[in-house]
């Protein structure tokens, strides 16, 4: 990752993975509907309500810092995405709450899948997209969308996400991945840490 030249206007635009097959299948696949925006670079402390050139120069840090240079890796960027809420019936932000939060564990003794129910407070989202980020870690009951070795499954309001562990070997005990839970409406996030001790010397296998 890099830095831009912020002395122009830039616009920096790159293909995850994903788009670059779907480009080379054809314009017919290639079909760009929706985009985000976000403000992961921006640190808001620096606006400087004490500047003593008066209000015109309160941002002036912030509209002079260096903005990163695209990504594809979307676990590194779109952190905090900008999104807009009704004005007039909108108090405070959204906030996605997980029945199950902080970290998951399973183990030979304790392998039975988990159930997790999503829900957004003061700005509902109709879908959650649900995403492990290592495939070979856990997965979701029913399957998935596979992309780089993450998977990931879209879940309707109310709808459980339900997390299997796959077994593991001896020597991979104690495997780790995330759960990244978004928001299909507000792009609001929430990870839970998922950590495999569940291995081949189970009784039950």
């Amino acid at each position: 990752m890099g830095f831009l030249n912020n002395t122009t206007v830039t616009v920096d635009a790159i293909l995850t993975k994903k788009g670059r097959e779907l480009l080379a299948k054809g314009t017919d696949e290639f079909n760009i509907t929706k985009f985000a925006l976000a403000d992961d670079e921006v640190d808001y402390n620096l606006w400087d309500v004490t500047h003593p050139n008066g209000s015109d120069f309160y941002g002036n840090v912030i509209e002079n810092m260096p903005l990163f240079e695209a990504s594809p890796d979307e676990t590194q960027v779109m952190k905090f995405k900008l999104l807009s809420l009704t004005k007039l019936a909108t108090n405070s932000l959204p906030i996605l709450v997980l029945s199950q939060e902080g970290s998951i564990t399973f183990s030979n003794a304790n392998h039975e899948p988990k159930l997790i129910t999503a829900n957004t407070e003061n700005q509902p989202d109709s879908t959650y997209s649900a995403t492990i980020s290592d495939g070979t870690v856990a997965t979701f009951s029913g399957g998935g969308t596979s992309t780089e070795g993450s998977i990931t499954r879209t879940y309707a309001l109310g709808e459980n996400i339900q997390i299997v562990p796959l077994q593991q070997t001896v020597a991979n005990t104690g495997a780790t991945a995330n759960l990244i839970v978004e928001g299909g409406d507000t792009g609001f996030k929430s990870i839970v840490a998922i950590t495999n001790n569940y291995n081949s010397t189970s009784p039950n296998q």
